[in-house]
């Protein structure tokens, strides 16, 4: 089958988590330039959610801001009837909302630890079961050959331990086989569940780890391919995903990283 790259998601929809700024953003733009009817959810920026809702709009797309605390049932329940409502099915999830709440295991609160476990993880649960849902409810489409997409957004933590954010680690290392284990079990339904995994982007929740020079110097120490990712690198992955240009991919992560976790210090022999 010929696809237009331009049009990979034409007559498409896609609901993106934690879509007003950063990641989240860029590939709900990215998806929307492709074809698809997006909808930006957000917990607490709705300016910035209605301001991608207007762009979005204003290019010839169509797009809603919608608000909902992943962590919450009744939240995400809603959102995804609110979604549905308006563009009558989802083709697509993104489950992308996540937080950091760093800090050395000695002084993390358990309230830090629900907290991170609760939305990065709990958070990716209750929407991919809401749109498992209606992924069922649905029939299928000339435009999608999988009768539903979900992508889970993780980290490179899934693999690398990492001290000071234990929170972070152990959630999406959850996220790699809650994953795995939705993949197998739906993929006989002709719904493919795939995570992305990325590495060190620059995003304004990171920016002190490359604003100066020798932040950027520090951190490209551990990034073998020589340059900080773009969020467009993580959202033309999501693209290849949610396409059928990845038809046959299910249960996989992609490591969007440039090798950092191919472990650069062995690169000098260890």
């Amino acid at each position: 089958m010929d696809i237009d790259p331009r049009q990979l998601l034409l007559g498409q929809t896609a609901l993106i988590t934690g879509a007003s700024s950063g990641i989240g953003e860029a590939i709900a733009r990215r998806f929307a330039a492709a074809g698809a009817a997006v909808g930006i959810n957000y917990h607490s920026k709705p300016d910035a959610a209605e301001q991608i809702a207007k762009d979005l709009s204003s290019q010839g797309g169509q797009a809603i801001a919608l608000k909902a605390d992943v962590s919450r049932e009744d939240e995400v329940r809603a959102m995804v009837a609110a979604f549905v409502a308006a563009f009558g099915r989802i083709d697509t999830l993104v489950a992308n909302a996540g937080i950091q709440m760093d800090a050395a295991i000695g002084e993390m609160s358990l309230e830090q630890w629900q907290r991170v476990l609760a939305v990065n993880l709990t958070g990716q649960f209750l929407c991919a079961r809401e749109a498992i849902w209606q992924f069922e409810m649905q029939e299928p489409t000339p435009h999608s050959r999988a009768r539903g997409k979900i992508i889970c957004m993780s980290s490179v933590h899934e693999a690398i331990p990492w001290a000071g954010h234990v929170n972070y680690a152990a959630s999406k290392g959850g996220v790699l086989l809650m994953m795995k284990t939705l993949a197998q079990e739906l993929a006989g339904k002709r719904i493919r569940v795939n995570g992305i995994a990325p590495g060190a982007i620059r995003t304004e929740i990171n920016r002190a780890t490359w604003e100066t020079p020798e932040a950027e110097a520090a951190l490209l120490r551990l990034i073998p391919y020589g340059r900080i990712g773009e969020r467009a690198d993580v959202a033309e992955a999501a693209l290849w995903l949610a396409s059928d240009l990845s038809d046959y991919v299910t249960g996989t992560t992609l490591f969007i990283d440039g090798g950092m976790a191919l472990y650069p210090a062995f690169r000098a022999g260890g």
